[in-house]
């Protein structure tokens, strides 16, 4: 069944040039994925504090785009499914460092 929450992958401005909670209390993270809803920054689930996930949860904020290094790809986490994001992935600003 193909994820059915297009309406919500918008073109977003990215919130910090990292996870933004870790970055504010210093944590470190594995990878970064962007909210394509309203462009927070949060840390994946193979990251200690799982802040993109999070973010899911306390928004219903519904999909996510890789980030660090965009690899053409998103997850919605209501259909559980993988979205092809190839050619429309969010550019990151100048100056942006993996």
């Amino acid at each position: 069944m193909p994820c059915t929450h297009g309406a919500f992958l918008k073109v977003v401005t990215p919130s910090a040039d990292g996870c933004e909670e870790c970055l504010a209390v210093g944590s470190g993270w594995v990878h970064l994925r962007l909210c394509r809803t309203c462009g927070h920054v949060g840390c994946c689930d193979d990251s200690p504090n799982k802040h993109a996930t999070k973010h899911f949860r306390a928004t219903r904020h519904p999909i996510i785009e890789t980030y660090d290094p965009p690899e053409g790809w998103g997850w919605c986490y209501i259909d559980e499914q993988m979205l092809d994001l190839e050619g429309m992935t969010t550019p990151h600003p100048a100056g942006w460092r993996y």
